[in-house]
């Protein structure tokens, strides 16, 4: 009995001064957190897509408290949740939410099956990173897309597919939250975060090859060939030419589509743009414009000439009438 009641009471001694430690311990090593930071997390949607440049939105919670101490928001958005979201996040921070102008997955790319031959045949891993890094694709573009869709299998919003006929990605405008995922998982960096524009308006570059014109002939029927035309037309400073490749300001763009009429490529695109209206034909100037009121005259006179010619006739084979 007295064994039992001696391990009953070593065993229960144990566990007290056990207690005691953590106890001291998780005083004196507690990490404080600011009860805003749960509070915040608990307004994000918690997809953790990394669109905000953060590992995922306990992290977003944490950058804006921290954020708010200094004051300012800045740099700080959820592409998910847009500008709703990050006003209830300024509301619960006491802060003044700052909204951001939408933006969109572009992919920047248009070497289809038809526009970029293939010259090779990849039998790997169907991976873009894989391809990319050990055979460069099917095709002599060695900055374009490698057609296996990693950007398909980042996004989590199902917001981009593959066309089977042109083997390139292609981005449903409804769904796309600008995450970045898709970037983020290009090799070959083909898609970029645009601004969405008015009512989706915007001109697009759909090129990266970065060859000079002769290379870049010989591997894509519309890649760009730094020919400069759209530089010399665009009025507004909105296109810059870069290591034999031009790209197109969003913030400057006017959209007055002279870029897209002036490329010898077709490397340019509108998307979302109205179709344009019939230019008139020009008349030329021996040709004569008959108006409505020369038109009534004409038939008149032509009526009396008409009536002329039957009293003539009628006068030439009845003479005895006269």
């Amino acid at each position: 009995m007295n064994v039992i009641l001696i391990a009953a009471i070593s065993l229960g001694a144990i566990g007290l001064i056990s207690a005691m430690i953590l106890y001291v311990a998780s005083k004196k090593f507690a990490v404080y957190e600011d009860p805003r930071i749960s509070r915040v997390a608990a307004v994000l949607p918690q997809v953790n897509c990394g669109g905000c440049g953060y590992p995922g939105c306990a992290g977003f919670a944490n950058g804006c408290v921290k954020a708010a101490a200094s004051g300012s928001l800045d740099g700080l958005f959820c592409t998910v949740g847009g500008t709703p979201v990050m006003e209830q996040v300024a509301s619960i921070l006491g802060m003044q939410a700052k909204t951001a102008e939408p933006r969109i997955a572009v992919v920047r790319c248009n070497g289809s099956c038809e526009n970029r031959p293939r010259i090779a045949r990849y039998d790997g891993v169907r991976s873009c990173a894989i391809a990319h890094a050990t055979s460069g694709g099917e095709t002599g573009c060695t900055y374009g897309c490698l057609g296996c869709g990693d950007c398909v299998d980042a996004c989590k919003f199902d917001a981009i597919h593959m066309n089977p006929e042109t083997g390139l990605p292609e981005v449903v405008e409804d769904k796309c939250v600008a995450c970045g995922a898709c970037a983020k998982a290009c090799p070959r960096h083909i898609i970029e975060m645009r601004l969405k524009g008015i009512r989706g308006r915007r001109m697009i570059v759909e090129c990266v090859n970065k060859d000079k014109g002769p290379v870049v002939n010989k591997a894509c029927a519309v890649g760009c060939i730094a020919c400069g035309k759209c530089f010399k037309v665009c009025e507004f400073g909105a296109i810059t030419i870069e290591n034999n490749l031009s790209y197109i300001d969003a913030e400057k763009c006017k959209l007055c589509r002279k870029c897209e009429d002036v490329c010898p490529k077709h490397t340019i695109h509108a998307i979302n743009m109205p179709p344009r209206k019939p230019k008139p034909t020009a008349v030329p100037e021996t040709q004569t414009v008959v108006r409505p009121a020369q038109t009534v005259a004409a038939v008149v006179v032509s009526k009396a000439e008409d009536a002329q010619s039957i009293v003539t006739q009628r006068e030439m084979t009845n003479p005895e009438v006269n």
